[in-house]
Order: C-alpha cells, then structure tokens, then sequence
C-alpha cells in the first residue's frame, strides 16, 4: 500500500481523510477504539506496526514525540531492509533523531501540520532530508495538497514555526471564545456571537492574505478616531495583550525544544 499511518489520532486520523489518493492504498495502525471507525469511514485496512511497517511505501508516524522511540526501536530490522519513506509529524524531534530511533539511514519527511487540515485548510510546514528524491516529495506533496498550505522551511526554524501555526489554533479559538464571551457580556445570543466572531476572525486573516498589508496598517484602517475600536484596542493594550501573545508563542517553544 502506498500509506500507512502509525498512530490514528486527531491529526493522524486528519491527515488520512485529506489524503488525495485511493482510500484502498491507507493502511491504520492504532489500539485505539477509534481506528475501526476511521477505517470503515475511509474503507481502508487495519494492521499493526509490523504490517504498515513491511506493507507500506510511505509511513506516517503520528505518535506523540515521547512515544517515538518506543515506537521505531522493534521496527528497526523492516526498516533496515525496506527503506520506507517516513514522515514525521512529532513536535521537537529532528530528522537524525528519527534516524537514530530506526537504526538506519532512511529517506524522512518531517511535517507540522495543524488542525485545520481536517476542513482543507491546513498549515504544513516540511522539510526532508537529502535521501528523499524530488519525484518522491513532488509526489507526496501533491497527495498533501487537499489537506491545505504547504511550505519548505529549513529544519533549524520548524520548531519555532510551529509555535504559531501548530498551536496556534488552539490560542485563536481562545481568543474566539473570548470575543463571543464579550459580546454574550453585552446581550448577544451565544450561536450569534461565535459565528460572528468565527467569521470576522477568517475574514480578517483573509484581508492580510489577500493583500500583503501589514496588519498594523490594517488596524488601523478600522480605528476611526475617538471612536469604540480605538477604545478596544486600549483595553488590550492596558491588559497586556501583546506581550501575552508573545508569551505563549515563547514557551510553546521552550516546550517544543524540552520534546526534542
């Protein structure tokens, strides 16, 4: 088969859904309960380690970084021999260390993904060490493209950009969140004010896409003078909101290293 994914949870199971290639060609290999029902989602196969491991081209490794070695170590002798594409999604660990788990020199893949991969809007940053041929990654990055964005990025810099676009979700729909709590604050039915804000948060990121503006320009577009968002932005500024912000980038960072 042409995918096998070695851990089926939230962004494993993602990933497999977005794949733009025949559901027949996916391989799962998870204990969880979950699995059979992604499987019979997808109608593809269920195996173990050792089967996606022997049967599959390509190996997602969708475990958590402190599983990984765990993991790789009993696989080592098929890995030795087959030399499958791996392709890594696990927080703070580098291409070597991946190496170093499987005992041999191999062609890897490390991705970042985010979430928003399960709706066709991901972030996916990669890189790839120098035994993936380009026809290879061509080709997967084609099999990733349904699942959003993808972009090369040196791998001394994907921890850091990770901090925003794999977290970063996370820390948007808390600030999602928040914006609807305001507005419910203010007598806004709840439904409204999560879609309301939803929609202005997408919108907003979309302005920036589309234009290249940057966003203190824009901010200030929508800033009439004396007027209530000039007021908002004060509130925030009073409360910390942007050393906040760069707070929590900061120590997703540190976390992501202390992973590594």
């Amino acid at each position: 088969m042409k995918y096998g994914f070695i851990g089926c949870g939230n962004m494993g199971g993602a990933l497999a859904k977005a794949l733009a290639c025949s559901t027949t060609d996916i391989l799962l290999s998870d204990p969880s309960p979950k699995t059979q029902a992604l499987a019979q989602e997808l109608d593809c196969l269920i195996g173990d380690n050792e089967t996606a491991a022997w049967e599959c081209e390509r190996l997602f490794l969708a475990v958590k970084p402190q599983m990984m070695e765990a993991v790789l170590r009993p696989l080592a002798p098929i890995l030795r021999q087959k030399k499958p594409l791996l392709i890594t999604i696990a927080a703070g660990l580098q291409i070597e260390t991946i190496e170093s788990f499987a005992g041999t020199e191999l062609p890897i893949i490390r991705i970042m993904p985010n979430t928003p991969v399960a709706v066709g809007k991901g972030m996916i940053l990669y890189c790839c060490n120098s035994l993936v041929e380009q026809e290879t990654l061509d080709d997967f990055l084609a099999d990733m493209a349904p699942a959003g964005s993808l972009d090369h990025l040196d791998e001394h810099l994907i921890d850091a950009a990770c901090c925003v676009s794999g977290c970063g979700p996370a820390f948007v729909y808390m600030f999602m969140e928040a914006m609807a709590d305001g507005a419910v604050a203010c007598g806004l039915p709840r439904q409204k004010a999560l879609e309301y804000a939803a929609n202005t948060l997408a919108g907003a990121a979309q302005m920036y896409l589309s234009t290249g503006i940057h966003p203190g320009e824009l901010k200030d577009a929508v800033c009439s003078p004396g007027g209530s968002t000039i007021a908002g932005v004060k509130a925030l500024e009073e409360n910390g909101f942007r050393g906040a912000v760069m707070d929590c980038i900061q120590a997703a960072y540190r976390r992501n290293k202390q992973l590594g």
